[in-house]
């Protein structure tokens, strides 16, 4: 099984870390450790004691526990669970607890006895909390401890549930969880205010008792505050600091979640570098924001004092490499995003033929094309391009419960108004209005409800499209199958979505496609949907000879933005088209004041857009190059 730097500890890593390509293979290794540690255990007829966590993170491991169980005979019959933590209060059966989880995703599917299987109480008195805990740990004491804990790690850095300010010695009990870890968990209650502000979880220090810790983490979103815990200093404020005092811990992460740590984010200042123009272009940016001197006033001593005499010495001198790299962004800055016309393309991004190009536009979210690159989307409208845009989902999820009642108000009063029958909408209106009064948190609308959210957001998507300069015909509104469940969680993708999309592709013929590749977006759309369009655009180029011209741009900005030393493509923006790219992010009105999936952000989407594109035009500023007011950034797709 593949695997990246294994244990290749640094000065900067304060405990053990191995990194695999991708979640699944670090599950795979994991789910073997365990299935290793159960066998040995059966041949001595021991029973195994294993302390297993909840969330996204460790899905694939118990995927992978199941398979080994069906299709390798791996039996559970000696094996005793704990989990780490529950939320309270919380009923057994709720969709959102963790026995409901641990039973959907593992127990229903092995030999586990039943009588093995302890998760913390949600429905207790808040005044047998207490006991419940002390006898959850004597349970745990009397079994010999836990030989192997399985770890998540949250966005403040908790453990279980053990939020900042956790002591290194505490016990199981109930705690108050952080406005971030209930910000995180909003979609699968259906809004913040729905998630329980307590919960009952394992302490740092009866997880410190285990024989084994194996903590794992996934994607670029947890990044940040994976070097913290692997390379920070021990602090309270991040629980999982504690883990460095552990003496049998691993971190496992995927290639995306160890992207921060020193060895994989800036390697000059641990090792000698096998050095690429990729790995130059970082180094110098880097190097240019550390010491704050624009590009080409970086010096010898510059470089040689900051981790960087070995670029300079093969390289060098300096003032070369400070003109290679600021060439290199200078040419990434272009006012023609579908190429120029009859100007030489040598060092611009975009070609200079066709001189009016086909453009396709995927929006996964009905408002992430204006949000993320309207300024651009509004200038190749300007500069004569055939553009279209095609809106993915529907967004149905994301529309608040009033504003379907305020837009059936508005149809019952409209068909009185030309004196049609409204009866069967008044009818309609009221069992709508009596299952919103009923409704619980996180269920699923009715499909009428969900028609009417749909539609929603299709009519604020066709009037944003049209702000853009667009024509009715050019605005495709795919409302992809994989989306349509109701739910927060959506179905796999099938050949279906990629049917429909291909179909489109093969409708238009683009030159350029843009799509989002803004992965760090919490509902995980975004991804799926860029699957799609790439096996759409790798299955059309297996034989159509136009696909093989198409080129395949990302742009970010709704949830975060390209570093400076990723960008190709820079597309400035005037203080007139920030205007216009704010009013067409205001034709999406159910998304404005308050989304209902905001993140963590707090800021409306057009103050973030506007706030991420001046802070890549301060970047380009910084850097040394011209001053301008905003800037979208956009990086190519490499087939």
């Amino acid at each position: 099984m593949a695997r990246l730097n294994f244990l290749e500890e640094t000065r900067f890593e304060k405990l053990p870390v191995i990194v695999y390509p991708d979640k699944e293979s670090a599950s795979v290794q994991v789910a073997q450790q365990i299935a290793t540690l159960i066998r040995s255990r059966q041949q001595t007829n021991d029973s195994v004691v294993l302390g297993l966590a909840t969330g996204a993170t460790p899905v694939c491991l118990y995927a992978e526990l199941i398979r080994l169980h069906r299709d390798e005979g791996l039996s559970f019959k000696n094996v005793v669970t704990f989990n780490l933590d529950e939320y309270y209060p919380m009923h057994p059966l709720a969709s959102q607890s963790y026995v409901t989880f641990m039973n959907e995703n593992l127990f229903d599917h092995i030999d586990i006895d039943e009588n093995n299987v302890h998760i913390p109480d949600g429905t207790l008195p808040q005044d047998q909390i207490h006991d419940f805990c002390l006898d959850y740990e004597k349970k745990i004491e009397a079994l010999g401890g836990l030989d192997l804990q399985i770890l998540g790690i949250g966005r403040t850095g908790h453990i279980g549930f053990n939020e900042p300010g956790s002591a290194p010695n505490s016990g199981t009990r109930l705690v108050t969880l952080d406005d971030l870890t209930r910000g995180d968990a909003s979609r699968d209650f259906g809004g913040k205010e729905n998630v329980p502000r307590k919960a009952i979880t394992m302490g740092v220090g009866t997880i410190f008792k285990a024989r084994k810790i194996i903590l794992m983490a996934w994607s670029g979103k947890k990044a940040p505050i994976v070097k913290y815990a692997v390379e920070g200093e021990i602090s309270a404020d991040i629980p999982a600091t504690f883990l460095q005092l552990a003496q049998h811990v691993e971190f496992v992460l995927d290639k995306e979640a160890a992207s921060e740590l020193t060895r994989f984010n800036t390697p000059w200042l641990v090792k000698d570098c096998v050095w690429d123009e990729a790995l130059i272009k970082k180094a110098v940016i880097w190097l240019s924001f550390r010491i704050k001197k624009p590009i080409l006033k970086l010096t010898e001593e510059d470089y040689n004092i900051n981790g960087m005499a070995q670029l300079a010495t093969e390289y060098g001198p300096a003032y070369n490499i400070n003109i290679r790299i600021f060439n290199q962004l200078q040419h990434t800055i272009t006012g023609w995003p579908g190429g120029k016309p009859g100007a030489d393309d040598s060092q611009r991004p975009e070609r200079a033929e066709p001189a009016k190009k086909r453009v396709l536009i995927f929006s996964p979210h009905p408002d992430d094309d204006v949000i993320s690159m309207g300024g651009t989307f509004i200038r190749l409208v300007d500069q004569g391009h055939d553009v279209h845009v095609a809106y993915q989902t529907s967004g149905n999820t994301a529309v608040w419960d009033d504003d379907v009642l305020r837009y059936m108000e508005f149809a019952i009063d409209f068909t009185k108004s030309i004196g049609k029958d409204s009866d069967g909408l008044v009818a309609l209106y009221e069992e709508m209005r009596d299952f919103l009064a009923r409704k619980q948190p996180n269920q699923v609308d009715t499909i009428e409800i969900r028609d009417v959210k749909g539609f929603i957001r299709k009519s604020e998507a066709f009037a944003g499209a049209r702000y853009a300069g667009l024509k009715d015909d050019h605005i495709h509104f795919m409302a992809l199958p994989f989306y349509e469940t109701g739910k927060t969680q959506k179905k796999p993708p099938t050949k279906i979505d990629i049917d429909l999309t291909v179909k489109l592709l093969q409708e238009v013929k683009p030159h350029q496609v843009f799509a989002a590749g803004d992965f760090a977006d919490p509902h995980g759309t975004h991804i799926v949907c860029f699957h799609i369009i790439l096996q759409a655009l790798s299955r059309i180029r297996q034989t159509e000879e136009w696909a093989q011209d198409c080129w395949l741009w990302m742009y970010r900005g709704a949830w975060h933005e390209f570093q400076p030393h990723e960008i190709e493509m820079a597309v400035p923006l005037s203080p007139q088209e920030v205007s216009r790219k704010r009013n067409a992010i205001f034709k999406h009105q159910s998304q404005k004041d308050r989304p209902v999936f905001p993140g963590d952000d707090s800021r409306e989407f057009w103050e973030r857009a506007e706030a991420r594109n001046r802070e890549t035009a301060r970047y380009y500023d910084d850097l040394g190059l011209a001053d301008y007011e905003a800037m979208e950034a956009f990086v190519s797709w490499k087939f």
